[in-house]
Formats: C-alpha cells, sequence, structure tokens
C-alpha cells in the first residue's frame, strides 16, 4: 500500500483507541447480562470490532500491498445455544442493551463521517462498510430492545402532521411558481 495520507492515518489511529475501550466495555457487559439472546448480539459486535482492529491494522502497515477488505457480517458470527430460561427481562439487561445499542449507532456514525473525511480509496471503502456492520448491528439491538418491550417511539398526530406539511408547503410554495 502507498504511504497513506496523515488524516487517514490519523482517523484510524484515534479508532483504534475508541475500539480498545469499545471491546472491554463490550466483554465486561457480557458477564454482567443474563439475556442469552442479547450475550449472543454483544459476542457478534465483539468479534466485529476485532475484525475492524485487524483491518484496520492491515490499512497501516505500509508493508502492505494488498487491497484490505472487511470480512463479511456471516462470517464473523457465531451460534451460541440460546437457552429460552436464560432469557430474563430484567434493568440490568435493559440499561446495557440501550447502552451497546448506542455505542453501535455512534460507532455506525463515526465510520461514515471518517470515510467522508478520508482520501485513500481503499480506507475509505473500509470505513463505509463497518459503519454499515456497526448500522446492523444497532438494528439487531433495536429489534431485541422491542421484543422486550423496552422500545418507546412518540407519534405525532395526524393534525400535527398536516399542520407542518401545510406550513412547510407554503414556505417552499414561492421556489415552484
Amino acid at each position: 500500500m502507498a504511504v497513506l495520507p496523515a488524516a487517514d492515518l490519523g482517523i484510524m489511529a484515534d479508532h483504534l483507541s475508541a475500539h480498545e475501550g469499545v471491546l472491554q466495555k463490550l466483554r465486561a457487559y457480557q458477564k454482567a447480562v443474563t439475556n442469552q439472546q442479547l450475550r449472543n448480539i454483544m459476542r457478534l459486535q465483539e468479534n466485529i470490532m476485532q475484525s475492524h482492529v485487524w483491518v484496520m491494522l492491515a490499512l497501516i502497515n505500509p508493508e502492505n500491498n494488498n487491497y484490505v477488505e472487511v470480512p463479511p457480517l456471516q462470517d464473523l458470527a457465531t451460534n451460541y445455544p440460546s437457552n429460552p430460561e436464560n432469557n430474563e427481562k430484567n434493568s440490568d439487561n435493559k440499561w446495557i442493551a440501550l447502552e451497546v445499542r448506542n455505542t453501535a449507532n455512534n460507532m455506525s456514525s463515526t465510520n461514515f463521517n471518517s470515510a467522508l473525511m478520508m482520501q485513500n480509496p481503499n480506507v475509505i471503502h473500509a470505513h463505509i462498510e463497518m459503519a454499515l456492520q456497526q448500522h446492523q448491528i444497532m438494528k439487531m439491538y433495536d429489534e431485541f430492545i422491542e421484543s422486550m418491550g423496552w422500545k418507546f417511539i412518540p407519534h405525532a398526530t395526524a393534525q400535527e402532521q398536516l399542520n407542518t406539511y401545510f406550513h412547510f408547503q407554503h414556505q417552499f410554495q414561492h421556489l415552484y411558481s
């Protein structure tokens, strides 16, 4: 690989430090959760994060001349048996699920925004793929949180939506006249 732009190297150095902290957090939280389904998602996220570390190390290595690919999500999945008796709905599971979902969301956003600032095509592509993988993990957490009844999304009334529509229709009408 050619020498990387300093911006790419600096962003990945920052990401690697963040990954160290997130990996430690995921390992600690896995010991605390009692719900096996949640633990399985967290293990997958841990595997993904470890994979992302190896990808970034390969991208940083000036002796590596090969194009670096992010392994597909299905290659990182491991099937752990799920025991229905261990699918508790306790408060520790709830706050941990909410926290690791937020972590996946932040990691996805960070990777995508970083890709927009990077210059090397391989580095850009890898970070977009990493962002998509973290987004997929976030969606898994969303499904889990919803299945446990912990998700709350406020909805606007039809009248509020209609008022908003008319307000902005009026605001932009002069642009199309």
